[in-house]
């Protein structure tokens, strides 16, 4: 990943970890709730998201992290979403 995603996904973790719901999160759909958030980050015409979830106290577990490459439209891989529910158990 790009070195300004990198640090723009570190900072949405470190805002998720203080409490607070990150500038670039939103809840991933499909997982029923907002206990599991994909920060999303465009950077020169590539689309890159980080997975995580607040379903176990105190901790903030990151679930996958790639580079989007689906073709079509705004949703997530089939692959991705399999490997982001392999980790939630």
């Amino acid at each position: 990943m790009p070195e300004d995603v990198i640090t723009d996904f570190g900072y949405g973790l470190y805002q998720a970890q203080t409490g607070k719901h990150p500038d670039i999160g939103k809840p991933l759909s499909g997982f029923g709730g907002a206990s599991v958030i994909e920060l999303v980050q465009d950077h020169k015409g590539d689309t890159f998201r980080a997975v995580y979830t607040v379903k176990f106290s105190d901790v903030i577990l990151v679930l996958h992290a790639f580079q989007k490459k689906s073709k079509r439209g705004i949703e997530t891989p089939k692959q991705d979403m399999e490997l982001i529910r392999l980790g939630l158990n």
